[in-house]
């Protein structure tokens, strides 16, 4: 979708002056500015190309910082130091939204514009997983139940340990930080319904939830579970590195990288479009952006910018976002997107 609007230089100047008067003084910058998850990233970067080439305005500065980061980021406050679009691999979380709340960052436009899934991928010459139930939590948990009952140190150190019939290779993941959206999604989608599995975790969560949720959230420390940073790209470059070693990270990487790198299957089935898109796929998530609606109108293009991102060229189906490994919403879900944008409709806040 090609528009072009020119601002005259008076325009431009008073643009600035409000900024300025927002931020406190702190001065004016040019062009949209997004910052946030690295899933989300590759998505945000191929819109603010394609806007740059279609309309008269600088090219958007887009950065990834992570879900958790890139939040932070745009909660600070209103005007040109702070972001106009926060890039997420999960919802906003209460606490964020308070946060925002207490800097002046109101009226917040929550966007959904696609699907993702989560992978657990191996380099192509690598061994063939089928994770099921407890896996991934008696594989990548820091403490699981002893013969006793009582929680010990995590003791399987290969897969066959875990489970008979998985692969007689030595447990090793590089995995998203606390940091990403990324992380948050693995812990919800993957690890608490694995640890659900296991029936001393499922008697835990139904007694104590929150001792449940630490028990099922913490990754292990001993080295086979490995923190590797915002830059899943990285991740992919290490398991061709590194060999019978997994990485987690989102669906795009794994469809931009298929002839590195391939997918583990979870309960059977394996991560593509139509198994994203439906849900069959354990582990899928929607990723969104925030849009301060006090920066639209102000941060020059940045309506039209949103305008673009949910475009029929960039998120419907066959787009150039699906290009990039965004699973696009159905029509009917797209439209209504599109229409609380239109309506500069406020997300609500968020449950938890």
């Amino acid at each position: 979708m090609k528009s072009v609007r020119r601002l005259t230089v008076p325009v431009v100047a008073l643009t600035a002056l409000v900024l300025a008067a927002c931020d406190g003084g702190g001065g004016s910058r040019e062009g949209i500015w997004a910052a946030g998850s690295s899933t989300v990233f590759p998505f945000t970067t191929r819109v603010a190309e394609n806007f740059s080439r279609a309309n008269d305005f600088a090219m958007p500065r887009v950065e990834s910082l992570g879900t958790g980061g890139g939040i932070k980021a745009f909660c600070a406050g209103i005007g040109p130091a702070t972001p106009d679009i926060a890039n997420a691999s999960r919802r906003m979380k209460a606490s964020e939204f308070d946060e925002c709340a207490r800097n002046g960052v109101t009226d917040i436009l929550e966007i959904k514009i696609g699907y993702d899934g989560l992978v657990v991928a191996v380099a192509r010459s690598g061994a063939d997983y089928d994770f099921q139930a407890s896996d991934f939590y008696l594989g990548f948990a820091k403490s699981v139940p002893g013969p006793n009952g009582e929680f010990v140190a995590n003791p399987n150190v290969t897969w066959s340990q875990v489970r008979p019939g998985l692969p007689d290779v030595r447990i090793l993941a590089y995995g998203p930080p606390p940091t990403s959206g990324t992380r948050d999604s693995w812990l919800e989608l993957g690890m608490t319904p694995s640890a659900e599995a296991v029936p001393a975790l499922a008697t835990l969560a139904e007694s104590d939830e929150d001792a449940f949720e630490t028990r099922a959230h913490t990754l292990r420390e001993d080295g086979l579970w490995v923190d590797s940073g915002e830059n899943d790209n990285a991740i992919v470059q290490t398991l061709t590195r590194t060999p019978g070693s997994l990485g987690v990270f989102g669906y795009s990487f794994l469809e931009q990288n298929s002839d590195s790198v391939k997918a583990a299957t979870v309960n059977g089935v394996a991560p593509n479009f139509e198994t994203i898109a439906s849900g069959d796929y354990p582990i899928s998530r929607s990723m969104y952006v925030y849009v301060k609606k006090a920066h639209i109108g102000v941060t020059p293009g940045l309506d039209l910018f949103v305008t673009e991102y949910l475009s029929d060229a960039a998120s419907g189906r066959g787009g150039y976002l699906q290009d990039r490994g965004l699973v696009p919403l159905p029509a009917p879900e797209l439209e209504a997107q599109r229409q609380a944008v239109r309506a500069r409709t406020p997300m609500v806040r968020p449950e938890e």
